[in-house]
């Protein structure tokens, strides 16, 4: 099959493959993180305006703190933490379960029984708001101008989901924004199990 102007074999370039994210060791070793999406395309750690990634975490340990960046952390695979934010402790027990925090606190964690993986979303502060929505019946994206988010992605995080008649896989993602279909694009599912993420992505507004 020949693809498309800006598309790849495996969709258009909005679509991003689970395959295609390479890993990146902790500067403390204690897992990987592979980046799913960031903005402005191409930033670094130090520059990026909102960063959503997927982690490994294979231990316990500090987190790195992030200056003026909020943090939305989803348990996806295994049983859990119990994290330590500015001395607070939250547990984390649940999978599918959104928990916020600023990224400047001193944070650590605990696994509670083994591996996990961790779904994060971070945003600037005084750039951009993001909303982390798990979702598990079909619906009608909001897209094009209007009062939505100006971003939305969508990651799947069990079994299979369909964006705008595009099959996605697990840890498969859709960036969508302003460029999209002004009604719309759908979100559907394969089967019962089917579950992802939805997150909005605004600009900060100043009064």
């Amino acid at each position: 099959m020949t693809a498309a102007p800006g598309a790849t074999a495996s969709g258009p370039e909005w679509i991003l493959r689970a395959a295609d994210r390479a890993a990146a060791a902790w500067k403390n070793g204690g897992g990987v993180t592979r980046e799913v999406a960031a903005s402005p395309p191409g930033a670094g750690m130090d520059d990026f305006d909102w960063r959503v990634s997927l982690a490994d975490v294979a231990r316990g340990g500090p987190f790195s703190r992030f200056p003026g960046v909020d943090r939305v952390i989803t348990v996806v695979e295994g049983a859990g933490m119990e994290l330590e934010v500015d001395g607070a402790a939250h547990l984390a027990d649940a999978r599918y379960a959104p928990f916020a925090f600023p990224g400047d606190a001193d944070t650590g964690c605990r696994l509670l029984d083994g591996p996990i993986v961790d779904f994060n979303v971070m945003t600037r502060r005084d750039r951009v708001r993001a909303t982390v929505e798990i979702v598990d019946a079909d619906r009608t994206l909001p897209t094009g101008p209007g009062p939505g988010p100006e971003q939305l992605l969508v990651l799947v995080l069990r079994g299979e989901a369909t964006v705008g008649g595009h099959t996605l896989g697990r840890y498969d993602a859709a960036l969508l924004d302003s460029g999209q279909p002004a009604d719309g694009v759908s979100l559907g599912f394969g089967g019962p199990d089917g579950l992802a993420a939805v997150v909005g992505f605004a600009p900060v507004t100043r009064p």
